[in-house]
């Protein structure tokens, strides 16, 4: 396994939110179209998952009960489109909703590399 690199992480999930962004943008913009239907990319911890990560632990205490409780509590959402007569099956809310998760999960990343960086720069200097 090679080692993960938090940079690339982050970038990683910067190239997919940018490319959800994009995807809720167009179904957003063919809200009015007949027969159009609203699509979402796959969530980005699936597509993490597959990428083959796994957390060692270094300490028996490590990784203990609180990775089995987080494992079990995995609810997935149901697809609640709503398809109207013409055919089309985007919600503006929903989309709206998903575009804040989008900004939400952006301005959380930024917030994560700034502070690595900081703290890399904390080290430098000492």
């Amino acid at each position: 396994m090679e080692p993960v690199f938090l940079s690339k992480l982050v970038s990683s999930s910067n190239d997919w939110l940018s490319t959800r962004q994009a995807t809720i943008a167009e179904n957003i913009a063919n809200a009015n179209t007949p027969g159009f239907r609203a699509s979402d990319l796959e969530p980005f911890t699936t597509v993490i998952s597959k990428t083959q990560l796994a957390m060692t632990a270094t300490h028996d205490s490590h990784l203990g009960q609180t990775m089995e409780a987080a494992r079990k509590s995995d609810v997935e959402k149901a697809d609640s489109w709503t398809v109207t007569h013409s055919g089309n099956s985007v919600s503006l809310e929903q989309e709206l909703v998903k575009a804040g998760e989008v900004a939400r999960d952006h301005s959380l990343n930024a917030s994560i590399a700034k502070s690595f960086h900081r703290m890399y720069l904390a080290a430098v200097k000492s």
